[in-house]
């Protein structure tokens, strides 16, 4: 069986930070590592989950709005995934998402969508949390001026 992309990167190089992981038409999909992979560092499920929400919502709602296609946690919880479309250079994208973890860091009151209607797991949510990984992760990459690609490691 053909492996899945996202299986020939080598994990034993990726470090903290923002890659472009690869590009479907109009789609790009940046992969936002908050933990180095294979460390036994790994993001907590409620922080996961609440960034997640948090996150989410703070995209869909700034200036790239139109072009956010997809926000959502990976399975070996070291990150998440962002599509965006192409329309939105790597530079305003991870603009914007600097923006929006400082909006996260800032959020004082309940975590959106943190109803059982809205939420399938909603007892499973804790802003402090999500406060200090999005503040980790927004260390590690409020430098880069660029986004690189799993090439260029």
């Amino acid at each position: 069986m053909k492996n899945i992309k996202s299986f020939l990167v080598d994990h034993t190089k990726l470090a903290e930070g923002i890659y472009i992981s690869r590009t479907d038409g109009d789609c790009i999909t940046y992969d936002l590592r908050f933990c180095r992979p294979n460390t036994g560092i790994l993001l907590e499920n409620a922080a996961i989950h609440t960034t997640e929400h948090m996150l989410a919502t703070f995209l869909r709602n700034s200036e790239i709005a139109d072009s956010v296609v997809y926000f959502g946690p990976m399975g070996c919880q070291t990150g998440f995934y962002l599509i965006v479309r192409d329309c939105v250079s790597p530079q305003k994208t991870l603009e914007v998402l600097k923006e929006c973890l400082v909006r996260v860091m800032e959020h004082e009151g309940a975590v959106f969508g943190a109803s059982e209607k809205e939420c399938g797991n909603y007892r499973n949510l804790d802003l402090n949390l999500a406060k200090k990984s999005c503040g980790a992760y927004l260390s590690v990459i409020e430098g880069m001026d660029c986004v690189r690609t799993y090439e260029e490691i």
